[in-house]
């Protein structure tokens, strides 16, 4: 019975590895067509029209467009990942970390806006649909725990303790992306530069103060 069901079971997983990996590749390849479209804009006829890849492809490999999105997402949020910690692994000090992450967060909010575009556009629309809430959710966490790998290592070379929590730090600085983002597709470059003195406010007020003080209390 072993003999016979272990090879069956090596074959479902094989099939399951090809159909995920499958499943990967198209979301890469439509990534840019979904942010361009948007979501209230995008079906997957749709996103077909504006792609090599049929209906009926995008159809068997994801049950909606809801499910195509969230994927898409989530593989551009590993690459972003990667991104972030490859400039970590990089720096020598807490000043070359704080320039070069600087240089990929204001560098990836101009060449990929239309992604972040859609990233928010789901989150947004996440607040009143409930059927891929836990995939944003899921995927806000993995941001979070990007950005505080980031703040964890720089309090390191400052030698001091993050003076702000993994949350503040997060939403803090998500905030000043998602408003340059704004402005960046509004073309106001001024406020883009005062984007630039807000996120380095931030890295100052991490090792500023340590936590409980008073200039936190209130």
């Amino acid at each position: 019975m072993t003999q016979v069901a272990d090879p069956k079971a090596r074959v479902e997983e094989r099939a399951r590895d090809k159909f995920q990996a499958r499943r990967t590749e198209l979301a890469r390849a439509t990534l840019h067509t979904l942010a361009e479209l948007g979501y209230a804009r995008t079906s997957l006829r749709e996103i077909a029209q504006n792609s090599e890849y049929s209906h009926g492809v995008l159809h068997y490999y994801f049950s909606d467009k809801l499910d195509l999105i969230a994927h898409a997402v989530r593989e551009y949020e590993a690459v972003c990942v990667t991104r972030y910690d490859e400039v970590v692994a990089a720096a020598d000090s807490a000043d070359e970390l704080r320039t070069e992450f600087a240089a990929t967060f204001f560098g990836t909010l101009q060449a990929d806006a239309a992604v972040h575009r859609l990233w928010y556009d789901l989150r947004n629309q996440s607040l009143f649909d409930d059927s891929f809430r836990a995939d944003v959710l899921d995927i806000d966490a993995r941001r979070e725990q990007m950005i505080w790998r980031v703040v964890s290592r720089y309090c390191e070379f400052s030698s001091a303790a993050p003076a702000l929590s993994s949350a503040t730090v997060y939403v803090t600085i998500d905030g000043i992306f998602q408003r340059a983002l704004l402005h960046h597709i509004a073309g106001r470059t001024a406020e883009i530069d005062q984007a630039r003195d807000q996120l380095d406010a931030v890295f100052t007020l991490l090792t500023s103060a340590a936590p409980g003080s008073s200039d936190t209390s209130s």
